[in-house]
């Protein structure tokens, strides 16, 4: 596993993610490897990304363990999701379903999970209740740092 990624500002897992996995060639890189196309190609033509920035992108996710690069001929690659990168699917999940209702007019994909649409809610873990900000409750775990910032 790679050295955790050091953000400026608040310490946060949230900043931690997105300095990993935060720029929009990740999520669709990953999100087109879900899909089963897992070859430089096919990722280049399914994100729009740019050739130079797809390949560096590749490499950077590579080095951080999200995913893995396989030889499928001589010097011809495909490139795997690790359990961390496979473990981007609800993330992926919801934020398909907040551009669904957000920021499109008609969802262009539909994903359905036994023959119906996926509605993904976040629920805890422990008791089953759905997540919303009513029963949340943060508590800042770095020293040095209060909800309202770095202490004097």
């Amino acid at each position: 596993m790679p050295d955790f990624p050091v953000v400026p500002g608040r310490p946060c897992a949230v900043a931690a993610t997105l300095e990993l996995v935060g720029d929009r060639w990740s999520l669709l890189i990953a999100r087109e490897i879900m899909f089963g196309n897992r070859r430089f190609s096919q990722i280049a033509r399914n994100t729009g990304a740019p050739r130079d920035r797809l390949a560096a992108r590749l490499k950077s996710l590579v080095a951080e363990g999200i995913l893995e690069k396989r030889e499928y001929q001589a010097t011809r690659f495909e490139y795997h999701l690790t359990e961390s990168g496979r473990e981007l699917l609800p993330l992926l999940v919801s934020l398909l379903a907040w551009g669904d209702r957000w920021a499109v007019a008609e969802p262009p994909m539909i994903l359905e999970h036994h023959g119906h649409r996926v509605r993904p809610t976040t629920v805890c873990g422990d008791c089953g209740e759905p997540i919303d900000s009513g029963g949340l409750h943060w508590t800042p775990n770095t020293p040095g740092w209060s909800m309202a910032g770095p202490e004097a």
